[in-house]
């Protein structure tokens, strides 16, 4: 018997038997091997166990334990000694599931003893002695009978309600270190020891499979890294990411506000409203440039009309409902079915293609209580939504179009590091599969016509559409999807949408759904915690802070804030009696992008002092000179100013 596998670099390696990943790892090297733990095959991006044997003619990927892909196992491997730890710590726990998630990983557990943040220091020293034991992790394929009396044997429930859903045909796999064992397809690492940089970080409650029928269980989070030091990094971006907690700034910057009589429901203040009004303005400038139209419709439909449209069949779980003269109605979940509406309203010509309908209309729906997060996750909200109607011979123009709209809108907001994913047909769908091939087709023939990357997201389309679904990374490095695009052959037909063609025929028009900032709510909390706070001048609530030394320079900034208010700037003075260093302190907490500093020199020469957030300050400069700046750069919705160093410069060019 030979077995012939092939290495990325071609070179092949050649066994007697079936060898597992691996003997091919140590057939190469030691060094590769004692880092090796686990491996993809065949370009798939699903890793295998290292335990797993190769059949001949396969090309393999050898992953490592201080990769990014490595990551997964180890975190892997180490929710299995998590639960481990919290077992012989507390003998009558049992075990459910212990996924690896973004960042991390999680075990839920069912305990009488209930976890406390105290109890997660005592986890880890536990964890860390089984690490220390450097025990020996191992596999088994169980029959069916013997994984089964295996579980019930130690009174694991969760288990056998887990292996009584797997097929029948399925080999059932355990993972052994020491004594304990648990269920798993795995992959996982050779050893305990390989676990180098392991922190919990939280515990917080659960259902059983989600299920809010189901038992109550306790969570803990945690993560683990390949090294101490990409721990600690990541721990840093914990603790600078709370401190740019939206929900913390909302408060402290009296922002918004939420209430348990509207839950999921934001309350925004008048400061927050500056920023709400502000970015719809903003979009309505960009709108007029793109050639959209705003359009308002209504928020309440009789169900009819999602009967057609999809949503009642596949979005009605998160659809709110009423009754009205008898008949069923609905708060409308998104836009684009009362667009449909609209266009069929007068009839269409392909002169009249593409049309560019824009819609800040409230949309409503139903979030489960676990999951909604402040602003990031509501129940009402309203987007930058738009749809474009166009003919099948406009659309890669229209997604190129798109894309250069969106890509302006995240340069100038300072958002300019984001990643393109193209979602395809989920499971739950409407529509032909020839029409998802098409519009599938059509978004990939656009993208690689822009040349721009994008990665594949199998099944996460909008069930009448594939999509585009638009990654920001923030500041912390952390993803969010925001901007979207969905090519929708379906809900044309749906609503049995037409245009009179060039050739006096009936067409049918592609429609695109699109938002490039997503849900405003969402959008104002992610660009909160993106920029700490600290947002572009023509967007902040406040734009300038009048400080005082003393009460002889009240009238003089009394004279400076009817100036600033007259040429519609967001001022205010501050004449507390309060020392300046205590004042410049609060203007910087409240996040205020210039102070106008005061004493007697500027009120004698009638000049103003200028500090901003970074500390930069200018001196000897008239008003007049420091508002010819200030409104062009609202005009002109700069994100980050200069007007500070112009200043400078302008006063060295004066001497």
């Amino acid at each position: 018997m030979q077995v012939t596998i092939i290495l990325p670099d071609n070179s092949k390696k050649v066994f007697d038997h079936e060898p597992t990943i691996l003997e091919v790892a140590l057939s190469i090297g030691e060094r590769l091997a004692r880092s090796t733990v686990g491996g993809m095959v065949n370009g798939s991006n699903d890793i295998l166990d290292l335990r797993s044997p190769l059949k001949d003619g396969i090309k393999l990927q050898i992953v490592t334990d201080n990769s990014e892909l490595g990551r997964e196992v180890l975190r892997h491997s180490a929710a299995h000694i998590m639960a481990q730890a919290v077992q012989d710590l507390w003998p009558n726990t049992k075990v459910t599931i212990g996924p690896v998630i973004e960042n991390g990983f999680y075990y839920d557990f069912d305990s009488e003893h209930k976890f406390t943040p105290e109890d997660l220091e005592q986890i880890e020293k536990k964890m860390a002695k089984i690490v220390s034991d450097d025990l020996e992790i191992k596999k088994e394929i169980l029959s069916r009978s013997d994984a089964i009396k295996r579980f019930k044997d130690l009174g694991e429930k969760y288990k056998l309600e887990l292996i009584d859903g797997f097929p029948v045909s399925e080999p059932i796999g355990v993972y052994t270190q020491g004594t304990w064992f648990d269920l798993c397809r795995g992959p996982h690492v050779q050893r305990t020891g390989q676990i180098k940089a392991v922190k919990l970080l939280s515990v917080a409650g659960s259902y059983w499979r989600g299920d809010e029928k189901r038992e109550r269980l306790q969570r803990i989070y945690a993560t683990a890294f390949e090294n101490s030091k990409e721990l600690k990094n990541y721990l840093d971006m914990l603790e600078e990411a709370k401190k740019r907690d939206h929900r913390k700034l909302g408060k402290d910057l009296n922002l918004f506000t939420f209430s348990p009589l509207a839950p999921g429901s934001p309350f925004f203040t008048p400061k927050g409203t500056i920023i709400y009004n502000s970015l719809q303005s903003y979009m309505r400038e960009k709108y007029i440039k793109y050639g959209y139209q705003e359009v308002i419709t209504p928020q309440i439909f009789d169900t009819e009309l999602f009967h057609t449209s999809g949503h009642y069949e596949n979005y009605k779980e998160n659809m709110y409902f009423t009754e009205i003269d008898e008949k069923e109605f609905s708060v409308k979940p998104m836009n684009c079915p009362g667009h449909c509406i609209l266009y069929s309203s007068e009839k269409k010509s392909y002169r009249d293609l593409p049309l560019r309908i824009a819609d800040f209309g409230r949309l409503h729906r139903f979030e489960r209580s676990g999951v909604m997060h402040g602003l990031t996750r509501v129940r009402t909200f309203c987007q930058d939504d738009a749809h474009i109607f166009c003919r099948v011979e406009q659309l890669q123009s229209e997604i190129k179009d798109f894309m250069v709209f969106l890509n302006e809108v995240y340069t100038e907001l300072g958002m300019q590091n984001y990643n393109i994913f193209l979602s395809t047909r989920p499971e739950k769908r409407m529509g032909d599969e020839s029409v998802w091939d098409q519009a599938e087709g059509a978004l990939k023939a656009a993208l690689e016509q822009l040349g721009l990357p994008y990665k594949i997201n199998e099944g996460d389309g909008a069930f009448y559409g594939p999509k585009l679904d638009i990654m920001f990374v923030d500041a912390l490095n952390r993803p969010w999807q925001l901007g979207t695009l969905q090519c929708d052959f379906n809900l044309p037909n749906a609503f049995k949408l037409s245009y009179t063609g060039e050739s006096n025929s009936e067409e049918k028009p592609v429609m695109l759904h699109r938002a490039i900032l997503g849900s405003l709510e969402r959008f104002i909390g992610v660009y909160l915690e993106h920029t700490a706070g600290r947002l572009p001048v023509w967007m902040s609530p406040l734009q300038v802070r009048i400080l005082n030394l003393t009460d002889a320079q009240k009238p003089y900034c009394e004279e400076l804030l009817k100036s600033l208010k007259e040429m519609n700037i967001r001022a205010e003075f501050d004449s507390r009696a309060e020392k300046l260093g205590f004042k410049i302190r609060q203007a910087q907490l409240d996040k205020i992008p210039y102070m106008l500093v005061i004493g007697d020199k500027e009120m004698q020469n009638g000049e103003v002092s200028v500090r901003n957030l970074n500390g930069i300050q200018s001196s000897g400069s008239t008003l007049m000179k420091f508002l010819a700046l200030l409104t062009q750069d609202i005009e002109n919705k700069v994100f980050e100013t200069k007007l500070l160093e112009n200043m400078n410069e302008n006063s060295k060019e004066n001497i």
